[in-house]
């Protein structure tokens, strides 16, 4: 077997293994979160929430200046609180993804500019794209390097 098809072989077992395989930290242990948002003056805060796949998640919002809500596209998790009296809700993130959430209470001019996101899983996407751009390039010069080695004997 010449070197440069033993090259192309390794190289397509490992993008394969790349784009199949879990990755570490894909599958954690399902755990219950309480997340706790402050909503204030067509803000959130945090503004941004990350929970892994298959966690119960219980959002707790916190209106700090005017009646506030909280909308969750795709888990159609919605609350409305009031200052000084908060408002819960429980789910299990059971959907990958980013989801955004916003405030579902007319509060003020910029009221449509009150958004948050939700982050659910790892985003291992774009680092299954990285590992396999890489395997590819070095598999390609590799391959290159060595048929070129072959060729010159």
């Amino acid at each position: 077997m010449k070197a440069s098809t033993l090259v192309l072989i390794l190289a397509t077992t490992l993008a394969i293994g790349a784009a199949v395989l879990p990755w570490p930290g894909e599958r954690a242990t399902p755990t219950q979160r309480v997340i706790h948002v402050n909503a204030r003056q067509f803000a959130f805060d945090p503004p941004r929430l990350h929970v892994n796949r298959g966690d119960q998640v219980t959002l707790v919002l916190h209106a700090t200046d005017v009646v506030h809500g909280l909308y969750l596209d795709g888990y159609d998790v919605n609350l409305k609180a009031v200052p000084g009296i908060s408002a819960q809700a429980t789910f299990v993130a059971d959907r990958a993804g980013k989801f955004r959430y916003r405030c579902s209470v007319s509060c003020g001019s910029l009221h449509p500019f009150m958004i948050g996101e939700l982050v659910v899983g790892p985003n291992t996407l774009l680092w299954r794209a990285i590992a396999l751009t890489t395997i590819a390039a070095t598999g390609a010069l590799a391959f290159l390097y060595t048929r070129s080695r072959e060729v010159a004997r």
